[in-house]
């Protein structure tokens, strides 16, 4: 009786009163006459059967469309896009078993709507007070070397030092606002890409010759490992992939282990071009390897903030990479070293 329509129980309801009122003139016949009138009780039985169709379907469907009507309607909308109400014409549907399957079905999507705003209340508070502690770093140093000046420091090489130390921190803070400005942006659908045919080997030879400087500080020699004979032209956003080969490459010369190593493969995938950045560093332990990509996140935390950055590379730089329908991946073992790679369009055909 779980999914009856309310034509069957109207009519369920209408046989057992006719069977009830059957029984009952049959023991009263017998008792009081010691016979049974047939054709009084069959008609008797047929009277019953439609008047009690009749009251018990008028009410049922009254009973319906006042009281369980509204509640279907607002639970099957929450379930579909369909806007649609229930007519009189559905009321010979199953609706009793329809209303339990939508109340099912809306019971479980709600319960997966509330632990979806649990988690993304949870990731707004992990989110603010990561922003405000990375926002807090760079400031209070600021405003630790000013106080310390206008206190009066006369030794010139002292406030020169003070000075620079506050501009590093600033050019810091800025780096972590374009970073959020440029994460706010691309998660809010703005992020535009100016898709070009270019030599994808060009382009990180270029950012080797940029890099260069930095990596030689570090000891670090960037070696490039591409075979001649592969076409690097893809079809891509030149300044965003840029700033995912750069932002790939200084982690490993921030990050890995002084006068290391870093290798710059290129793969030919058939329509594709696998772009690989390898190092010899420390490594990432595996349970930090499904992080590296979250925002703000940081495998040592005392290292990151002695050498700065934003906390934002790694996750812009993900988002990059699948807005141009791509996807990027890490391995690393620790004490061998860390590999990064992503895949790019083939250009259909050169400049």
């Amino acid at each position: 009786m779980r999914n009856v329509s309310p034509k069957s129980l109207t009519i369920w309801i209408s046989m057992l009163s006719s069977f009830l009122l059957g029984a009952i003139s049959v023991l009263d016949q017998w008792f009081h006459k010691g016979q049974i009138d047939l054709v009084f009780l069959v008609v008797a039985m047929l009277l019953c059967f439609v008047i009690s169709y009749i009251t018990t379907r008028f009410l049922l469907q009254r009973f319906i469309f006042v009281r369980i009507t509204p509640i279907y309607n607002v639970i099957q909308r929450q379930n579909s896009k369909d806007q649609k109400k229930l007519s009189d014409k559905e009321f010979r549907q199953d609706i009793l078993g329809n209303l339990d399957s939508e109340v099912s079905r809306w019971n479980a999507k709600t319960i997966q709507e509330i632990e979806l705003l649990k988690a993304l209340e949870s990731y707004r508070k992990d989110y603010v007070g990561n922003v405000s502690h990375e926002l807090k770093t760079p400031l209070f140093s600021i405003q630790g070397f000013i106080n310390t000046l206008l206190e009066g420091v006369d030794d010139k090489k002292m406030r020169r030092k003070f000075l620079t130390r506050a501009a590093s921190n600033t050019d810091r803070l800025l780096s972590i606002v374009n970073d959020l400005e440029v994460i706010t942006n691309i998660e809010s659908g703005k992020i535009d890409l100016r898709k070009e045919t270019f030599d994808l080997r060009l382009l990180y030879r270029e950012i080797k010759d940029d890099l260069e400087i930095q990596a030689i500080d570090r000891g670090v020699q960037i070696v490039e490992q591409t075979g001649k004979d592969i076409n690097a032209f893809v079809y891509a956003d030149r300044e965003k992939i840029r700033q995912v080969i750069a932002n790939l490459v200084i982690n490993s010369i921030k990050y890995g282990v002084e006068n290391g190593r870093i290798e710059l493969n290129l793969f030919d995938m058939d329509k594709f071009l696998m772009f690989e950045v390898s190092d010899n560093g420390v490594g990432i332990k595996e349970e930090h390897l499904k992080h590296v990509f979250d925002r703000f996140y940081r495998i040592d935390r005392s290292r990151s903030r002695d050498i700065g950055g934003s906390g934002l590379g790694l996750s812009i730089v993900k988002h990059f990479i699948e807005a141009h329908g791509q996807s990027i991946n890490v391995s690393s073992k620790v004490g061998e070293g860390t590999n990064f790679s992503f895949t790019l369009p083939k250009a259909k055909s050169k400049l």
